[in-house]
C-alpha cells in the first residue's frame, strides 16, 4: 500500500475530500470538547457521568477520526472513501429509522439527515466512479 496525501483534483474528488474533512472536524470536536460536542447534538449525559463522556470520545470520535485520516492520509483508495460514505448514509438511515419508529420528527433531525446524505453522497460518488 502506497502512503499518499489525496489532493483533489476535479470536483468529484474536491466532494470527497470535503466530506472527510468535515468528518475530521466532527471527530476531533468529540474528541477534544466532546461536551461540546454533545451540546451541538443537542445530547447530555446524564448526571455528568464520566462513562458517557469517554463513550463520546471512544466510539464517536475513535470511527470518525480513523475513516476520515485514513481517507485523507492513504490517498484515493476507493474502498476507504466506499466505507465513509456507506457510514454516513447508514448514520442517515438510522436517524430517518428513528424519525420513523420513535417519534424523533424534529427539524433538526430533518436538517442533519439532509447533511448526512451529503456527507455520504460525495465520497459514494468517488468510490463508484462518477468523475466529473
Amino acid at each position: 500500500m502506497e502512503f499518499s496525501i489525496l489532493w483533489p483534483i476535479n470536483q468529484v474528488q474536491w466532494g470527497a475530500w470535503s466530506s472527510a474533512a468535515i468528518t475530521f472536524v466532527f471527530g476531533l470536536l468529540m474528541f477534544l470538547a466532546p461536551r461540546i460536542g454533545f451540546r451541538i447534538r443537542r445530547l447530555q449525559p446524564v448526571g455528568e457521568k464520566p462513562e458517557a463522556i469517554a463513550e463520546g470520545r471512544a466510539t464517536m470520535a475513535g470511527f470518525y477520526l480513523g475513516v476520515s485520516l485514513c481517507c485523507l492520509i492513504l490517498g484515493p483508495q476507493l474502498f476507504l472513501f466506499m466505507a465513509l460514505g456507506f457510514s454516513w448514509l447508514f448514520t442517515a438511515f438510522g436517524r430517518l429509522l428513528a424519525m420513523m419508529s420513535d417519534g424523533a420528527n424534529t427539524p433538526y433531525n430533518w436538517v442533519s439527515v439532509v447533511v448526512e446524505l451529503v456527507l455520504a453522497s460525495a465520497p459514494l460518488a468517488l468510490a463508484f466512479g462518477f468523475e466529473a
